[in-house]
């Protein structure tokens, strides 16, 4: 779980500072930014309903690791977009793509045994990244420096929101 906040903070954080320079980018739009964040970690749910019994359902081969690649990111991203008004279609698949990617990014960061990350540039390539192993999943120490960076974060969008 401390994965999955991580993921949530940092687009909360990246959006709310880019809000004070884009005028339309307001609370509502960085919470859907932060949605976007979560669709990695949807792979999780394989705990819950284990791949056979889908598979079983669909009658054909199914995994939950391609949702934690790329392509899983956009596919998503636009299945999500269009429960939107059209009108705001660009502007939600933007936000949701963007969380999507921190999300990946931050999984690309992590230490992997032998030094490569997964390969979540699926369906472009298969290539692995090489990692720069800065952290460990359940190291508490990067969901604390998130808390604390989106806690400061906090604290400054409502003074600079009173201000206005």
């Amino acid at each position: 779980m401390a994965d999955l906040l991580t993921h949530l903070l940092v687009p909360y954080i990246l959006l709310t500072v880019a809000s004070w320079a884009v005028g339309w980018l307001d609370r509502r739009w960085v919470v859907v930014g932060m949605g976007g964040a979560a669709i990695p970690d949807l792979v999780k749910i394989g705990i819950v309903l284990d791949e056979r019994v889908v598979e079983a359902f669909l009658g054909v081969p199914f995994t939950y690791m391609p949702v934690s690649t790329l392509g899983g990111v956009l596919l998503l991203a636009g299945v999500i977009t269009v429960a939107f008004e059209r009108r705001r279609w660009r502007r939600v698949f933007g936000l949701v793509t963007f969380g999507g990617l921190t999300s990946l990014l931050l999984d690309g960061m992590r230490v992997y045994a032998d030094g490569r990350a997964s390969a979540w540039l699926y369906p472009f390539t298969n290539w692995r990244p090489p990692t720069p192993s800065l952290y460990v999943s359940s190291d508490p120490t990067v969901l604390v420096v998130a808390v604390l960076a989106a806690g400061t974060v906090a604290v400054l969008d409502r003074q600079m929101r009173v201000r206005r």
